[in-house]
């Protein structure tokens, strides 16, 4: 197992994990179908932010990515695991590798908006909900969580 900075060749391998995540975790086909802009790693997004894959049996199995802003603050932007690897430890060791990452660059505070499925995920590393964002989808909300380091 490594964990690697992800090259934009790998872009489809990326969206794929995304899109079965979220099949996973109960979304519709037609749902996510509509999402598909969101759901979508493109090569100019893996060029432009910060983004590392593991690598399980020379697979990639999962991938995070974030991007820094000002006043020592990052934003965790995305965190998937393929659904054959969930609940196996790999969410975990990919969020510490992250957390180890901000802590070395000297981020005090890590912003994310999670899907409420991971929102317990999240909370399990301290994580705290400070609000939420409505969605495209009526009545479909996302918990806004923050990290002090």
């Amino acid at each position: 197992m490594e964990i690697t900075k992800a090259n934009s060749a790998e872009y489809k391998v990326l969206t794929d994990i995304t899109k079965q995540s979220k099949a996973y975790l109960g979304y519709s086909n037609e749902q996510i179908e509509s999402w598909s802009d969101l759901l979508t790693t493109t090569k100019d997004y893996i060029e432009n932010h910060e983004v590392y894959q593991i690598i399980v049996n020379n697979s990639i199995i999962g991938y995070y990515s974030y991007f820094i802003e000002e006043n020592n603050h990052a934003t965790l932007d995305n965190l998937f695991i393929s659904p054959q690897y969930i609940g196996k430890g790999y969410g975990k060791i990919l969020m510490n590798d992250f957390l180890d990452k901000m802590k070395e660059s000297n981020i005090k505070t890590i912003i994310l908006e999670a899907d409420p499925n991971a929102e317990k995920f999240y909370e399990s590393f301290n994580f705290i909900k400070t609000g939420q964002i409505e969605t495209s989808i009526k009545d479909r909300f996302l918990p806004i969580m923050e990290l002090k380091l």
